[in-house]
């Protein structure tokens, strides 16, 4: 018998690898002649660079950059294609669970760190360069990365701003003049959503709140961000509200489509054409996939959703194993799946499902594969 495993993280718990590892640990134990394949997976948030650097046989370099807050730090990308591509993830430098829940401050938090990694990959000679945008605390628009890039910020009085949300409703003029646009590199953006820049589905009212914004500052920060698109409008001609994608990672989608020309991807889209998944699936008797959490928006770009699509091509039987079940994943038997499975077995408090969840992981999936093999005699 042979098994594929292509899992997500279990976000702020578990990386894709150690997931597989603990499921391939259950696997053994239910037959060690199963022969059992391991894929680290991601769809453009945190273990991006590390999934495309397993696929592609690439290698991890560090760079200096900074955090959320300004803090000196060292980030980690991948270099693949001979070093010609790198792979970026924002989650690496503004990463939202880099920071507490209860010390996080969307308001002044800045995109600055992504950029100076943008910069880090263009000096060691890369022309092209994928960025994840999943895992991000920021809400700036994007306006740390523009500056990092080399533009410059002022309100009314032509006092200079610091890059953070909490200055996107000051902004009067911007100088572009030193804009370092990455004209010699190929830019594309691997991300899974669609919600625009601005209004009731954009970046601030769909993922504000999660980063740490207030109910009642929505409306505020929104309407500051308008202000920051219509200064860009009014120096670049160019409408950062108009992209498909551009509310990612709170606006630096926009920033990376709309002012330095990136093209949008699926993330997971772009991974399994860089890694042998399907090739292998032609031979195997079973796939498990499987998250976090899913529910109905694991449909739209999510490593499980993809999975999926290369097991129904193949027609091959694949199950998922999730952290936990939530609204609308019923309707992810709709893509194929023969069994969708939680690993939470009773109510618990969230810190006591993170510790006990690679137990628990490995519980579920020797009674899930006990059963299969069972079967399968």
């Amino acid at each position: 018998m042979k098994i594929l495993i292509a899992c997500d993280s279990y976000k702020g718990c578990m990386t894709s690898k150690e997931v597989a590892d603990h499921m391939k640990n259950a696997i053994y134990r239910v037959d060690p002649a199963i022969q059992v394949y391991t894929y680290t997976m991601a769809d453009g948030g945190e273990g991006t660079a590390a999934a495309f650097c397993d696929a592609c046989n690439g290698e991890m370099v560090t760079c200096e950059t900074s955090d959320a807050y300004g803090k000196k730090m060292q980030a980690s990308y991948a270099l693949i294609d001979d070093g010609k591509t790198a792979v970026i993830e924002v989650a690496a430098s503004v990463g939202l669970t880099m920071t507490p829940r209860e010390k996080r401050n969307p308001m002044a938090a800045s995109s600055f760190g992504v950029g100076t990694m943008l910069l880090d990959a263009q000096k060691r000679g890369c022309k092209r360069i994928i960025v994840g945008l999943g895992g991000s605390c920021t809400n700036d628009g994007g306006m740390g990365l523009l500056q990092s890039l080399g533009a410059r910020f002022y309100d009314s009085s032509h006092k200079y701003l610091s890059p953070q949300a909490m200055n996107l409703g000051k902004i009067r003029y911007i100088d572009f003049h030193r804009l370092n646009t990455l004209d010699d590199i190929e830019l594309i953006v691997a991300c899974d959503v669609t919600n625009h820049l601005l209004g009731e589905q954009g970046a601030t009212y769909t993922f504000g709140r999660q980063k740490g914004l207030y109910p009642n500052q929505l409306e505020r920060v929104d309407q500051s961000m308008h202000n920051y698109r219509d200064q860009i409008k009014r120096y670049r001609k160019v409408d950062l509200d108009a992209f498909e994608g551009g509310g990612a990672a709170g606006g630096i989608g926009a920033v990376l489509i709309g002012l330095l020309h990136a093209k949008m991807y699926p993330g997971i889209e772009l991974l399994l054409a860089n890694c042998t998944l399907a090739k292998e699936a032609k031979n195997c008797d079973l796939i498990i996939t499987g998250e976090g959490q899913s529910d109905a928006q694991t449909m739209f770009g999510k490593v499980p959703a993809g999975v999926a699509k290369i097991a129904k091509e193949e027609g091959k039987p694949i199950i998922c194993i999730s952290g936990a079940l939530g609204l609308g994943h019923e309707q992810l038997y709709d893509l194929g799946f023969v069994g969708i499975f939680s690993i939470a077995d009773r109510a618990m408090t969230f810190q006591q499902a993170l510790a006990s969840a690679p137990q628990k992981l490995e519980a579920a999936t020797f009674s899930i594969v006990h059963m299969f093999h069972y079967l399968s005699r």
